[in-house]
C-alpha cells in the first residue's frame, strides 16, 4: 500500500535569495526533479457541491473554499499542498486588504511549504459573486527533494 502524501517528503524545493529581501511570505523558486510528472491546475474557485459561489463578500472565507477544494483535487491525484510547486491567488478588487486577507488565507494554509507565488487583484472573476482564485502546478510521482535549499543555490552550480 502506497504512503499516504501527508507521509511522502515533499518533491519541491524551495530556494531563497541572498540578495533580495526576505520580507516575501515565500520562497523566490522552487524546483522539481528531472522528469517528475507535473499537475496544472485550473483555478481553484470558492464553489460548493452545486457550482454556487459561496462566502458571498467575504475574501477570506472564498479563500478557505479555494484552498479546501485544491486540497480535495490534490488528494484526487494522490498528493497534497506540500506537491505544489507554485501558486497565482487572483483577487476581484483593488483594494489591498481584500488581497492581503486573501494572501493571509493561503499562507497560513500553505505553513511552512511557503511556495513561490504571485498576488494579483483583478476587475473580475469568472463565476457571479467570485472575489478568489487559485491556480497552482503540482508535482506527481517523483523522487522527494530537500526540504529546503541553503539561501544561495538558487542561482545554480557554480561554473569555473
Amino acid at each position: 500500500m502506497d504512503a499516504s502524501p501527508a507521509d511522502r517528503p515533499s518533491p519541491v524545493t524551495l530556494h531563497r535569495s541572498v540578495t533580495l529581501s526576505d520580507v516575501a511570505e515565500y520562497a523566490y523558486a522552487s524546483t522539481v526533479p528531472a522528469g517528475a510528472r507535473l499537475a496544472f491546475l485550473a483555478g481553484s474557485c470558492p464553489l460548493d457541491a452545486y457550482g454556487r459561489t459561496v462566502a458571498v463578500g467575504d475574501v477570506a472565507g472564498q479563500a478557505h473554499r479555494c484552498v479546501e477544494n485544491l486540497r480535495t483535487v490534490l488528494s484526487e491525484l494522490g498528493a497534497d499542498l506540500s506537491h505544489v510547486a507554485t501558486t497565482r491567488v487572483l483577487v476581484a478588487s483593488s483594494r489591498q486588504q481584500d488581497l492581503v486577507a486573501a494572501w493571509e488565507v493561503v499562507r497560513d494554509s500553505f505553513g511552512a511549504h511557503d511556495v513561490p507565488s504571485t498576488l494579483v487583484g483583478v476587475a473580475a472573476l469568472g463565476y457571479d459573486d467570485q472575489l478568489v482564485e487559485i491556480e497552482s502546478t503540482a508535482v506527481l510521482d517523483a523522487e522527494p527533494a530537500a526540504q529546503l535549499t541553503p539561501r544561495a543555490s538558487w542561482m545554480g552550480p557554480e561554473t569555473k
